[in-house]
């Protein structure tokens, strides 16, 4: 893997540069990286091709690769689809090490414009060069000068460098986000478009974006994951680096996720599924692009509040209140100042409200050294991780504006490390100058709390990722065939792979189910055993509650029949007896094979919660006990496992160890598992355990 990405080098930060297709106009595909690479202040070499022209926009041009006095570290091919392909494969004799295809017409049009794509790929590979695209935008590293684009936010101004990484499958939404991150002063030092992704994926560009170090936070846009490994790889180490990442992720609903698998060649995973990786990674999941660029802003200076306090400060009571709500509603805590430090305050300004949020009122504009003061002495003794201030169009005021920041600036000083934060309106350039002095500036207050929470978010994750991680015991892979497995032999198999069930009897037809339940303990459950009967309720394959061992003879008699009745084409081990379980909580877990990241553990309560509310949730395979308990907690129901009405708690322990337990097993046989099901599961009172009552194992056909 770290070969395969040091090869991304040519690619995104290269020494020398081909433009196969360059263009005299500096507003065609192939004039505008030209351009862009001139103005911009690459250092390294250029090379134009165009076989009709001695010069182009006054650099000398060449007839073809071949022609060049020197192999180009990258080629930008700005040639129609017709001559992509002999413009691959003239690169791949010359042993260039990578090409940005700009060109649409492939894999995203028809299956003619596939094989092309197929094709090209197999030439790049057998020689070693590595290819972005086709139908991309390119890519940018503005650190170096180097532009392999044609985007036209370019035309009017350069990209500034800056501690942002753009990562975007779609060319487009990658242009608009990084104009937009331009327009709130954000550099971005490095963007990468991968388009139809013939070779370097979103999830390749995304591992090597957060090796960089002058990257602190990213802003990726997917609509699906081709390449799973290296994608967790790329989240667990921005994780483990304490970088950020902000992930808009569409196809959300069915008629999104339509669209993704006619957009691109992408195979989209299920959404929930999508949504629990980002979960179980730390990634923050924007559900828009206003929300991506607010959370990238304040990420961007790689400092985060060591806990989740907030210490409001306002000229009016009603703003604050809305804060407040805010806030909350972002996990954020509006704790109200120490009773000591509110009697300070209330001596310093009378008629301020001192709890939290802070209200100074309107009437302390008119003395600002006790405003000074004032937010110090808030800042110093609330102990705040994060302060923020409401000043609305104050900061703008040409009677007050300067004066009003040396307040702010000179208040600051007293908790260097509370992050410090405003909502304000104000010009750009006032704005920047806050900006300057370290403060994080927002107009809109929900806006601002939603990013603070994310800021949380974001440190609550890095410190999990710093703790020392739990040996995971490897689970052993087996051989589960391709048939059916029955409930008998799928329990056997779970068991011993640390699923707890209850002691059962397999009775086969012609043995006594009455000798075998008084064995095993009345009450008792009889339910059919057939590899070929999934869901024995169906058939009434189920008969609970059976307290003799006559009842239990004539149950296994009359479920045998019914089989016989309702699927003569089934096979019939006989009946399983198992012992009556009652009490606890009834939960679900499962197995399924997730198109995108392969085996999926799904955890949730039972009955009505999971049939009708859709309460689950899930993480991709395998993972720890820790993780299974925030995959536990995740689920609205969770209170029920807390114990509710008297209840006592449940063993979430035990489920949690149940969880980590199926995940390795899953993981161990992914190639060989299409769906497990345990339904039902039921927790026991705490210290007690958890145990299985069925379940299923659909191998892969």
């Amino acid at each position: 893997m770290l070969t395969r990405m040091n090869s991304l080098s040519a690619l995104l930060s290269p020494s020398s540069i081909a433009l196969v297709g360059a263009s005299d106009d500096a507003q065609r595909i192939g004039g505008r990286p030209l351009r862009y690479l001139r103005e911009g202040g690459y250092r390294g070499a250029v090379y134009p091709v165009n076989p009709k022209r001695e010069t182009v926009q006054g650099m000398r041009a060449y007839g073809s690769i071949a022609d060049l006095p020197e192999t180009p570290d990258v080629a930008i091919l700005a040639v129609p689809a017709a001559g992509t392909l002999e413009a691959v494969r003239a690169c791949a004799e010359r042993k260039v090490r990578a090409a940005i295809v700009f060109s649409a017409g492939f894999a995203e049009t028809d299956e003619a414009g596939r094989a092309i794509q197929v094709e090209m790929t197999g030439i790049a590979r057998e020689s070693g060069m590595r290819l972005l695209g086709p139908n991309c935008l390119g890519v940018f590293n503005s650190t170096i000068g180097y532009y392999g684009t044609f985007s036209a936010i370019l035309d009017g101004a350069f990209i500034e460098p800056g501690p942002v990484g753009v990562v975007s499958q779609s060319g487009a939404y990658g242009s608009h986000i990084a104009h937009l991150a331009r327009q709130r002063g954000l550099g971005i030092g490095h963007w990468i478009t991968t388009g139809n992704e013939c070779d370097v994926d979103v999830a390749e560009a995304l591992r090597w974006m957060v090796e960089q170090p002058d990257v602190n936070v990213v802003m990726a846009y997917a609509e699906g994951v081709r390449n799973r490994d290296t994608f967790v790889e790329a989240l667990d180490v921005a994780r483990q680096r304490e970088k950020a990442i902000v992930f808009m992720k569409v196809g959300r609903s069915e008629v999104g996720a339509h669209a993704v698998s006619s957009h691109t060649a992408a195979l989209a995973g299920s959404d929930a599924v999508f949504d629990a990786v980002f979960r179980q990674y730390g990634v923050w999941r924007a559900k828009t692009t206003a929300e991506q660029l607010d959370v990238a802003y304040a990420c961007s200076r790689g400092k985060y509040p060591a806990g989740n306090t907030l210490g409001i400060f306002t000229l009016s009571g009603g703003f604050g209140i809305q804060m407040a709500d805010d806030a909350e509603a972002a996990g954020l805590d509006v704790a109200p100042m120490p009773q000591e430090a509110q009697a300070d305050l209330k001596a310093m300004l009378p008629y301020a409200s001192p709890r939290n949020p802070v209200d100074a009122t309107a009437q302390a504009l008119t003395d600002l050294p006790l405003m000074t003061s004032y937010i110090a002495a808030m800042l110093e003794k609330g102990g705040y991780d994060v302060f923020t201030g409401i000043f609305g169009s104050g900061p703008a005021s040409p009677t007050f504006a300067d004066r009003l920041r040396e307040v702010l600036e000179t208040a600051s000083a007293a908790s260097r490390e509370t992050i410090m934060t405003l909502t304000m309106t104000a010009p750009p350039e006032i704005v920047r100058s806050y900006e300057e002095k370290g403060f994080l500036i927002h107009e809109d207050g929900t806006a601002l709390m939603n990013a603070l929470g994310a800021l949380v978010h974001f440190r609550r994750s890095f410190d999990r990722a710093k703790q020392a991680p739990e040996h995971l015991p490897v689970a052993e892979a087996i051989d589960l065939g391709t048939a059916a497995i029955g409930e008998h032999e799928a329990k056997r198999i779970l068991s011993a792979a640390g699923i707890p069930f209850p002691k059962d009897a397999l009775v086969r037809p012609g043995e006594d189910a009455g000798t075998a339940a008084a064995e095993i303990g009345f009450p008792v459950v009889v339910k059919i055993a057939s590899p070929d009967i999934a869901h024995k309720t169906e058939i009434g394959g189920v008969i609970v509650g059976i307290a003799a061992e006559d009842e239990t003879r004539k149950a296994a008699a009359e479920i045998l029949e019914r089989a016989a009745l309702h699927r003569p084409d089934a096979r019939i081990d006989g009946v399983l007896v198992s012992p009556m379980i009652s009490g606890g909580v009834e939960v679900i877990a499962g197995v399924s094979s997730d198109p995108a990241f392969g085996p999926v553990v799904m955890f949730g309560l039972g009955g009505v919660f999971v049939e009708v509310l859709k309460d689950v949730t899930f993480r991709a395979a395998p993972f720890d006990v820790a993780e299974a308990h925030r995959m536990i907690r995740e689920i609205r129901g969770y209170s029920m496992l807390e114990g509710v009405r008297g209840a006592p708690p449940a063993d979430v322990q035990a489920l949690a160890a149940m969880l980590s337990a199926l995940s390795r097993f899953a993981a161990a046989n992914a190639a060989a598992i299409e769906s497990i099901d345990l339904n039902p599961v039921r927790v026991l009172e705490a210290g007690k355990g958890v145990v299985a009552l069925d379940a299923l194992i659909v191998p892969r056909a």
